[in-house]
């Protein structure tokens, strides 16, 4: 279950990630980032994706392989504590050069250079998502922020059946 934020007496700061499980024990690795660079971050950047909630981490993989592939492939959804929220650095939509890049779309190589700076100087940031809005993903820098969070649980991943309804 996911934890219920403080004013409503849960107490972490818990952040998601869905993988496939033959990735599950890497998901703090960047490895795929660094390898094809993503919305935040250039190719060689060990960024680490994730979201504030498991809703977001689930649509963020689903935007990119569909439903079809979440229901096929087993898949690892992980949790991990945020341990201190003080080195987070929380970018809003404002401070964003172009509000395009809020958008679904290919990333531009200055998309991706405004998030490694921002990876390089923090080492974590929160930032809005693109498929969802009103959420929040959280991106780390895999080599950087070790001691910041920790592993909390891993669960193996069910999409629900009605999001690939059969063909008539």
């Amino acid at each position: 279950m996911t934890p219920l934020p403080p004013p409503l007496g849960g107490g972490e700061f818990v952040a998601w990630r869905l993988d496939a499980a033959a990735y599950s024990q890497q998901w703090d690795s960047g490895l795929g980032a660094a390898r094809a660079g993503g919305r935040w971050n250039s190719p060689g950047t060990r960024a680490v994706y994730c979201a504030l909630d498991p809703a977001t981490a689930i649509l963020e993989v689903a935007v990119h392989v569909g439903f079809d592939d979440l229901d096929s492939i087993p898949r690892v959804l992980t949790s991990f504590t945020i341990l201190t929220a003080v080195k987070i650095r929380v970018i809003g939509p404002e401070e964003i050069p172009n509000p395009n890049w809020l958008h679904p779309g290919r990333p531009t190589t200055n998309q991706q250079h405004f998030g490694d700076s921002f990876l390089a100087l923090h080492g974590i940031i929160v930032i809005p998502s693109a498929v969802s809005t009103r959420s929040w993903c959280l991106i780390f820098l895999a080599d950087v922020v070790t001691n910041l969070y920790q592993f909390r649980s891993q669960e193996r991943f069910a999409l629900d059946p009605r999001l690939t309804p059969p063909t008539i």
